[in-house]
């Protein structure tokens, strides 16, 4: 075979999500029923998916090395990971997050008294998002990667002052428990149905009112990160890969920012150590153009938060690192994310 004399830009790959109707059945393209919409996401890079695939490599009695023999693979047992990050931008956010809440619009919301979900083999028709067809689109001809069976189980929303004007950026992770069947990692060119737009989020749009971080207001925000985890485990086995999928374990909501040591945050130490009580909440850390979180305007509220780290950080004027967790309370929202 002769050097094919053949190279392709990374930025000419794309990232593809959509939702799936049927388990087992990865979302067709301009066929089937239904054709859900491709979005492309706002990538920086498409990364390389993580396969699981088992491998035995141990060198058996009788030989000093390996022999071809004693070679064991298998990708039916494996949980295939698939990590991206980008810019924030509504069709992909919007998608992402109502996936990983299942609520159907936004402000996207976790309720406290949230409940296990199960799909697996028979589970059809599906709405709302819950299951997800991914490809990672080749610049290459025919040489697209698709997984079906996928499930979003973090995210992490970030902002930094001084990046790109505060410009709100992403990064996820999925997991799917089905195995890829032959051809489908060297798929036909799956289409584009939704291509990147341009309607960016910035932390610029925070009212100054509406930077409350454990009850505390006004901050004076240098960069915040907020992530959230929605596990996903993989039960049962049959010739297709793992039989069911269970939303199970704990959600998760932590956020973390950098903001100025001023009179409004100068007691935090205190607030840590002494005001924070056990049982309790220390109260709401919003970010957001207004108290309440709405459709169009990026922002994120724990009702109920507390404190899990305080520290000074040190650069031309001081600042504090903080860190917080959501808290529930049986009954009320857990978190809201707008977009």
């Amino acid at each position: 075979m002769a050097i094919s004399g053949t190279a392709y830009d990374p930025k000419l790959f794309q990232f593809l999500v959509a939702e799936q109707d049927d388990y087992g059945t990865i979302n067709p393209n301009d066929s089937g029923s239904p054709d859900n919409a491709y979005v492309a996401l706002d990538v920086d890079s498409i990364g390389s998916p993580t396969l699981g695939i088992n491998q035995t490599l141990d060198v058996r009695s009788g030989s000093r090395l390996l022999l071809d023999s004693n070679f064991f693979q298998d990708n039916v047992a494996s949980v295939k990971e698939i990590s991206v990050s980008g810019t924030a931008t509504t069709e992909g956010l919007d998608l992402l997050l109502s996936h990983l809440t299942l609520d159907t619009s936004a402000p996207y919301d976790i309720a406290s008294n949230v409940a296990t979900s199960s799909y697996g083999v028979g589970t059809t028709n599906q709405t709302d998002n819950q299951i997800l067809s991914i490809v990672m689109k080749s610049a290459a001809s025919n040489a697209d990667l698709s997984f079906k069976d996928c499930f979003l189980t973090q995210l992490v929303l970030s902002g930094d002052a001084g990046t790109e004007g505060g410009r709100i950026k992403f990064s996820a992770t999925f997991q799917s428990g089905t195995k890829a069947a032959s051809g489908e990692l060297s798929a036909n060119s799956i289409d584009v149905d939704t291509i990147i737009t341009k309607n960016n989020y910035f932390m610029s749009s925070f009212d100054a009112d509406d930077r409350i971080i454990a009850g505390v207001a006004n901050a004076v925000v240098s960069s915040f990160s907020l992530t959230i985890d929605n596990p996903i485990s993989f039960s049962g086995i049959t010739s297709d890969g793992y039989e069911q999928a269970t939303r199970s374990g704990e959600i998760s909501a932590t956020a973390s920012f950098s903001v100025l040591y001023d009179n409004n945050f100068i007691d935090m130490f205190e607030r840590f150590n002494t005001t924070q009580a056990a049982g309790a909440s220390t109260g709401q850390t919003l970010m957001a153009h207004q108290a309440s979180l709405v459709d169009a305007n990026f922002g994120f509220d724990m009702p109920r938060s507390i404190l899990t780290n305080v520290s000074f950080n040190e650069g031309a004027s001081m600042m504090l690192d903080l860190e917080v967790k959501a808290l529930g309370n049986g009954s009320n929202k857990f978190l809201g994310v707008s977009c």
